[in-house]
């Protein structure tokens, strides 16, 4: 085989190899999906609508969720001080996995008008793959403990799942809250490690690194190229 076809052949195995490394990221599918919850409050029943954000990010045998509201719900009749309202919620798990992951985070860090629609934080928590395949997070009930009273909103149109995760089960698989929110480092107290800031991305971070991966590939395929190139070079040199 001349050294042109050679080289021909070795670029491209090398960009074969870079587009089979980036088909085999995993798959991971996020949406912001409309969720409406009625909410049981001390003083009645009150309704509203929330676009609900769920990401993750991976982090060792496990992955780390995080939900998000984009609108406030319920509201109290008196305001709420700093630190007076705690939120948590429970995340549905479906398809491959099932069950539900419970997510937590800091108390309100800003005084809470009367009747105005109470934002809540960032709700975190670990989960770790029990069964192989394609697992559905959903938003499930969110609880808001304040001044010594509880409520619970509980989602009435059975909202579509906010995100889809292509896992692999690990040993001692299970899921855990997290006793940080919003982003925040920390131990969960599950022997998770829940450190250092979250970013606002999810399944890019593993592409990236894909093609990350793909791209040194390619490299390779160029350098076997220069190589071939100046032995070519040398050889015609002896001649």
């Amino acid at each position: 085989m001349s050294y042109r076809k050679r080289t021909a052949a070795l670029v491209s195995a090398a960009a074969l190899a870079g587009s089979a490394v980036w088909m085999a990221a995993p798959v991971a599918r996020a949406e912001v999906v409309d969720v409406n919850y009625q909410c049981k409050t001390p003083i009645g029943d009150k309704s509203a609508v929330s676009p609900i954000d769920i990401k993750s990010v991976e982090r060792g045998n496990g992955y780390r969720i995080t939900m998000s509201w984009q609108k406030g719900v319920s509201s109290s009749p008196v305001e709420l001080g700093k630190g007076a309202m705690t939120p948590s919620a429970t995340i549905a798990l479906g398809g491959a996995d099932s069950g539900t992951l419970s997510v937590t985070g800091p108390a309100n860090d800003a005084a809470i008008p009367a009747d105005t629609p109470i934002k809540i934080s960032d709700l975190s928590g670990t989960y770790t793959p029990k069964k192989s395949g394609e697992v559905t997070f959903t938003a499930g009930v969110l609880t808001i403990t304040a001044l010594g009273t509880t409520t619970t909103c509980t989602p009435t149109n059975d909202p579509a799942p906010s995100l889809t995760l292509d896992v692999t089960a690990t040993s001692g698989g299970g899921t855990s809250g997290s006793a940080q929110g919003g982003g925040s480092g920390g131990n969960d107290g599950s022997g998770a490690d829940t450190g250092g800031g979250l970013p606002r991305t999810g399944p890019e971070d593993s592409a990236l690194a894909l093609g990350t991966l793909g791209g040194t590939v390619l490299l390779a395929g160029a350098a076997g190229t220069l190589w071939l190139t100046r032995r070519h070079r040398a050889t015609r040199a002896g001649h």
